[in-house]
């Protein structure tokens, strides 16, 4: 028996020789700059001397292999050589909506295979030192190797905290971790949509006499091993930490095309192939060249001087991240943070992940916050009305966004993943209570572009801020970059009446996709892609995500119920019905809805389709508006009527007088979107119709005119005609047959807390009337009435009925 583990011990000598060798046999199937060197990598276990610094290192064991291997008495479970028992434990595996790997809603089979060796350590429920077979004995599993830097219980160190994604105690709860132990092929890769698939790719796939893929498979399935190599380290540069990855942890160049290489793609994209990534600001070295700062690249173990392209795919993931967090989101959480700014677990909240660099308190960035290249996101989202990010805001009380979910009620079902698609009960359809803002609602972080246009990408160039440009004319509603590859909806009519039921009414095509993937690229509303913000908009406000519109004050940030005599929100889509036959200066009588039908159509704030109504008279389709062009302001003041807008001219942050375009010093100041605001509604100013006391209009900052000149509407020291003349309004003229060219001037000193909403609806999206104007002659169905109800009231206290009427 003696003779037999003395025999045992010089094979084993022989099989560490094997592993330990820098020029050993096994390194065939390395690529260039990996090296199978145990010893000099934090796998060296034992008391030995090792190039690698190491937390955990056996008190006195010589033995380096012994941690792992032994030529006898092994583990017959598993191979190879396996000298420790395999945990028992029961494991929470990982899982998502838009995990193709499982059947809809059912988790990932446990661990199995070489990624249940891994694990006998990793998940922390065997002590380091527990091997089977030592010093040519038997020692059953007892833990007889004494270490340090270990639990108190011999297993595997918490590091920054056990629950955080800086540490190699895995756990058994493995939600937060890369999913192992599942079929990698054809069909996962097609399901998927944005998966390499293996049977075409050289690099991917099982291991076969003088075949050594490098990212192996283990009988077709993903293992820890396909990432990893438990052996290797990086003779080009051994400083580096390549977490025993078999590929490039970090990007070496910028990708230029989507074929995987391995001298300069991170590992990710070996089986990852992100439609839109190539080419877009966070994989782009002309966009995304921040660094990050020395505290964060240490927290993350990455090199000093690391930019934001080079980590890549590790800027916002990690394949262990922080317990709590959905789709391997690097510190998405809404957790404390710990010693070293590690978050300590929490629940999900992808805000967090972008909070990371778009903030100005994050500490990622060696430039970060206002002023610089890389907005501020997160100062909006602490503005009092703001749109609910985070759980707190959230009905639900907890993060309720899903993509890839898969309902009775959802168009599409084919790789809903890909393009970030949720289903209507998701959004809210049938349950309010799943009504959620989250970044990825309305952005794509693989597709986004620094480009002021979404059909362009940051190869060919980046503009100098990824938003809309306001000093170019005509307007229009084109998306910009930062919009770019999201998915969104295009609403149909096949009913002009504005109080028509919107389920009948109104039918909605999904946009999805990439431009540079899908279509031919253009810019025009047919392509299926989404070409324009109000598809992103409509997703979520309008019938599309609900059956009855939610309440005011149903979720945490948003406008307090009563505001404006409202209680519940419109249905944006249902206002933005701009009928082609009702553009231009045309009479559709009550085609739009309304009775009174003498010169009268459906208006519109121009976000889906131009008026038509031209401030030239006899112009675009027979208009007669005989408007001055000048009681707009610039860019708006220009191609009136054949112009088109954005639902962000009017929401977002509080902007200076006379502009929609944000405050702060150039490009770099404050961030275009409805974010947040000061403002109810999300208003860019005061919505002026709101006063009740004093005179005039208000202040030259309020809503309506960052787009309508204040001088001409609001003051009595304008020069233009803003719209209407002459007896224009009221046939014979109105105050006693005065005969002004502008009636809005006319009126501001006469009329006691002169408003817009005197005369025209109090939400000004769309509306059945012309010139958005409010007839009290004709309430309807919006007012709780039966058409062509009359609901005069006195000039002092207006008629009130929310939405739509305020004092009017």
């Amino acid at each position: 028996m003696k003779q037999y583990w003395m025999a045992g011990s010089a094979f084993l000598m022989f099989t560490a020789s094997f592993f330990l060798g820098q020029s050993s046999l096994a390194d065939n199937h390395l690529p260039t700059g990996r090296v199978s060197d145990v010893r000099n990598t934090k796998h060296n276990l034992s008391a030995l001397s090792s190039s690698a610094s190491r937390d955990v290192q056996a008190n006195s064991e010589s033995e380096i292999c012994v941690f792992c291997h032994t030529p006898h008495g092994a583990n017959l479970q598993q191979g190879p050589l396996w000298n420790r028992e395999l945990s028992g434990a029961a494991y929470d595996t990982y899982n998502s909506g838009s995990l193709d790997a499982t059947a809809e809603g059912v988790a990932l089979n446990p661990p199995n295979g070489i990624s249940k060796l891994c694990l006998s350590c990793h998940d922390g429920t065997i002590a380091i030192g527990a091997v089977r077979v030592l010093d040519g004995a038997w020692v059953g599993g007892s833990p007889p190797i004494s270490m340090s830097g270990v639990q108190g219980d011999g297993t595997m160190p918490a590091g920054t905290g056990a629950n955080t994604g800086f540490t190699r105690r895995i756990g058994t709860d493995l939600t937060n971790d890369h999913p192992i132990s599942f079929t990698y092929d054809s069909n996962l890769a097609n399901a998927d949509g944005e998966m390499r698939d293996p049977a075409t790719e050289a690099h991917i796939g099982n291991r076969t006499p003088g075949n050594s893929p490098h990212v192996p498979l283990e009988n077709g399935q993903v293992q820890c091993n396909s990432c990893h190599d438990p052996h290797i380290r990086d003779e080009a540069d051994p400083s580096l930490s390549i977490k025993f990855l078999r590929l490039n942890r970090f990007q070496k160049t910028s990708p230029t095309n989507n074929t995987f290489n391995e001298a300069n793609d991170i590992i990710c994209l070996a089986c990852h192939d992100k439609a839109g990534w190539v080419g877009s600001a966070h994989a782009t070295e002309a966009v995304a060249n921040e660094t990050f700062t020395a505290a964060a690249a240490n927290l993350r173990d990455f090199p000093s001087g690391t930019q934001v392209w080079e980590a890549s795919c590790l800027a916002c993931h990690d394949t262990h991240t922080v317990q709590g967090s959905r789709r391997l989101l690097r510190e998405g959480t809404d957790g404390p943070i710990g010693p070293g700014g590690a978050k300590q677990g929490g629940s999900a909240a992808i805000e967090e992940t972008c909070y990371a660099c778009h903030s100005n308190d994050g500490g990622t960035l060696t430039s970060q916050g206002d002023g610089t290249e890389v907005p501020n996101i997160k100062s909006d989202f602490s503005l009092p009305r703001h749109m609910p990010i985070s759980n707190f805001d959230q009905p639900a009380g907890e993060e309720r966004h899903d993509i890839g979910t898969v309902k009775t009620d959802t168009q599409e079902t084919e790789q809903r993943g890909k393009d970030f698609i949720e289903s209507r009960e998701n959004l809210g359809r049938g349950n309010l209570n799943n009504r959620h803002a989250e970044c990825t609602d309305c952005h794509n972080p693989h597709r986004v572009v620094r480009r002021r246009v979404f059909n362009q990408d940051n190869l060919g160039g980046v503009d100098a801020a990824g938003t809309h440009d306001h000093d170019n004319t005509p307007h229009s509603n084109i998306a910009s970059g930062v919009l770019r590859g999201t998915w969104g909806v295009e609403p149909s009519y096949n009913d002009n009446d504005f109080n028509a039921n919107p389920d009948a009414a109104i039918t909605f095509t999904i946009k999805r996709g990439d431009p540079s993937v899908v279509g031919s690229g253009t810019t025009n509303v047919n392509e299926p892609y989404v070409t324009r913000e109000y598809q992103i908009c409509l997703k979520c406000h309008s019938n599309y995500a609900y059956d009855t519109p939610p309440l005011l004050g149903s979720f945490s940030g948003g406008t307090p119920p009563g505001t404006n005599g409202m209680t519940r929100y419109t249905n944006q889509a249902q206002e933005y019905n701009s009928p082609i036959s009702h553009q231009g200066q045309v009479s559709m009588g009550n085609d739009g809805g309304a009775t009174y039908n003498i010169n009268n159509h459906r208006s519109w704030h121009p976000v889906i389709r131009n008026t038509g109504r031209t401030a030239i008279p006899g112009a675009g389709g027979g208009g007669t508006r005989q408007a001055d062009s000048n009681n707009w302001l610039a860019p708006f003041n220009a191609a009136v009527g054949n112009q088109t807008m954005y639902c962000t001219d009017c929401h977002g942050s509080n902007t200076p007088n006379g502009t929609v375009d944000p405050d702060g010093p150039g490009e770099n100041g404050a961030v275009w979107g409805p974010h947040g605001s000061t403002n109810d509604f999300l208003l860019k100013g005061q919505w002026s119709g709101a006063r009740t006391t004093g005179t005039g209009e208000g202040e030259p900052d309020d809503l309506c005119f960052k787009c309508h000149d204040y001088d001409e509407y609001a003051s009595t020291n304008g020069t233009g005609a803003s719209g209407f003349g002459g007896g224009g309004m009221c046939g014979m003229g109105c105050m006693g047959g005065m005969n002004s060219s502008n009636f809005h001037r006319f009126h501001v000193p006469r009329v006691s807390n002169f408003r817009c909403n005197l005369c025209h609806v109090a939400v000004p999206h769309g509306w059945k009337n012309k010139a958005f104007l409010v007839n009290l002659n004709d309430v309807g169905p919006e007012g709780g009435d039966a058409p062509g109800t009359q609901r005069r009231n006195n000039t002092t206290a207006g008629y009130v009925n929310g939405p739509y009427y305020n004092r009017a």
